[in-house]
């Protein structure tokens, strides 16, 4: 595994993206009456989607048809819909350990390792040790170990990323990278191992005023290798691809400002199904 198979640091194309006119970062600071106008006309949009969904489902038709979904057509919801059950009772510093040995414990476990893996973290030596001896079973940790401080330590690399030769961000800017998990599913298991699939979307630049890597948004689809190891659900091996992407909505970026008081402010949640 190396740095780029958890972020993508390449240009994406194909989405809509209104760029404001003055702010290097990739927002432009308006006046709060400004904020407040688009916050009142998002509100109304919103309203009347919602009004406009209610009216198109409401029936009544010339056809006669009563509105009513059949078996055929219902949304299948099982594969997505949360269970309610409390995925762990512990955890290894901040991240969540002991799961059920079982295709949901497996789901829970491969949805918070990715949040680790691809968290910033990863970039700091010490943190990075711990995650990769909580996250990876132990007959590969020490080699996965090794192979992440020499891809992590290039100094190529994270001049690429616009991070200083020790992994920290030049001054007056944050280093943003953020794993934020949509869905999990299990595509085989039995009592030893588990391959599970974790679709999610993830946030990558450093926000500052004199940044040149402003944070971006990506989708990925990681298939996780697990194995049932020390009484707990480890990762083997992964592999990652693009996607699936959804259409970009035609929305301004924040300012620099408004997006490290958002990374700093917004906790991140412990994942499960």
């Amino acid at each position: 595994m190396t740095p780029g198979d958890e972020h993508d640091y390449g240009e994406h194309t194909g989405t809509r993206l209104r760029l404001p006119e003055t702010d290097p970062y990739g927002g432009a600071r308006r006046p709060a009456r400004s904020s407040s106008r688009s916050l009142v006309t998002v509100v109304g949009v919103v309203v009347l989607l919602i009004a406009a969904i209610a009216f198109a489902n409401r029936g009544g038709d010339d056809s006669g048809s009563s509105g009513t979904a059949t078996e055929a057509n219902k949304p299948e919801t099982k594969s997505t819909a949360p269970t309610g059950t409390k995925p762990v009772e512990s955890k290894s510093g901040t991240i969540p350990t002991g799961y059920a040995h079982d295709a949901q414990g497996a789901q829970s476990a491969a949805a918070n390792y990715a949040v680790a893996l691809g968290s910033a973290d990863m970039f700091v030596k010490d943190r990075r040790h711990a995650i990769v001896d909580t996250v990876y079973a132990p007959a590969v940790a020490a080699a996965r170990q090794s192979a992440l401080d020499t891809a992590y330590s290039s100094a190529a690399f994270l001049s690429n990323i616009g991070l200083d030769k020790d992994g920290s961000a030049p001054d007056g800017q944050s280093f943003v990278s953020r794993v934020i998990p949509v869905g999990t599913k299990v595509t085989a298991s039995d009592a030893a191992t588990a391959t599970v699939e974790v679709w999610y979307t993830s946030l990558f630049g450093l926000s500052g005023e004199a940044s040149t890597n402003p944070v971006s948004e990506s989708w990925f689809t990681t298939t996780y290798q697990l194995t049932w190891a020390d009484n707990d659900w480890k990762v083997v091996e992964f592999q990652q691809k693009d996607g699936p992407v959804p259409v970009g909505r035609d929305q301004r970026a924040s300012t620099a400002d408004d997006m490290t008081k958002a990374v700093e402010e917004y906790g991140g949640f412990t994942y499960a199904r």
